[in-house]
């Protein structure tokens, strides 16, 4: 059982999405070429990127919680993680947008460039601290664009909420809930602060993944695809 943990992990995650994808108030079906194309792009990405990191040993994998299948030499559950973890975060996103929109907010764009300042400058004050300096300034860089593209409240709203669920996963991921961790992190390229067992640096990595793929997956279905 322990060697299916992280693949268990992310099957829950996708679980639930799965089985509303194609309630009929949400039809999130209909938006699978946007999504699809926006995952295969970002994920390619971030998958690049975890090579990388984990061949320099920035963090790396616990054997005893994988089923030992990799696939360009990452675990295949980190590979599927970059699918289960936006398709979740996605349909989220799309639940709110369709059920409870609302509209931007001029105020919160104000916000979202000091937030994106703020980032950029602590990512060169730690710029030896490899995983945070990478992830706050490209953080920043996309939070830049982003007012350009998506209603950034409908996005913030989103992953407030979704950073409940994030405590859970990273958790459990990060040792928050088990006996070892499932993956491992060397404070040696971060810095250090933990949420529970999860580093800081892990909220500004998903909020990362997450805001690429939406940005990718509105501008397509709003233009490419809009029906």
């Amino acid at each position: 059982m322990f060697t299916y943990l992280y693949l268990l992990i992310d099957f829950f995650v996708i679980l639930i999405p799965l089985f509303f994808t194609f309630h009929k108030r949400l039809n999130f079906f209909r938006n699978y070429p946007p999504f699809f194309i926006s995952t295969f792009v970002v994920g390619a990405v971030f998958v690049v990127w975890d090579v990388y990191f984990t061949n320099l040993g920035y963090w790396g994998f616990n054997p005893n919680y994988l089923t030992g299948f990799n696939l360009f030499s990452l675990p295949i559950e980190e590979v599927l993680f970059f699918f289960c973890i936006p398709y979740a975060c996605v349909f989220s996103y799309h639940v709110l947008e369709t059920i409870y929109p609302i509209s931007d907010s001029d105020n919160l764009k104000k916000f979202n460039y000091l937030f994106s300042f703020v980032l950029f400058v602590l990512g060169l004050i730690f710029i030896e601290k490899h995983y945070t300096s990478i992830t706050f300034i490209a953080l920043s860089i996309v939070l830049l664009i982003a007012p350009l593209f998506i209603n950034l409240k409908m996005f913030y709203r989103a992953y407030g909420i979704l950073l409940i669920p994030f405590l859970i996963t990273n958790g459990l991921l990060t040792g928050s809930f088990i006996k070892d961790q499932v993956v491992w992190y060397n404070d040696d390229y971060n810095l250090g602060i933990r949420i529970l067992t999860i580093p800081v640096e892990d909220v500004f990595y998903g909020m990362l993944l997450i805001l690429l793929n939406v940005i990718i997956y509105e501008k397509l279905r709003d233009s490419v695809f809009k029906r």
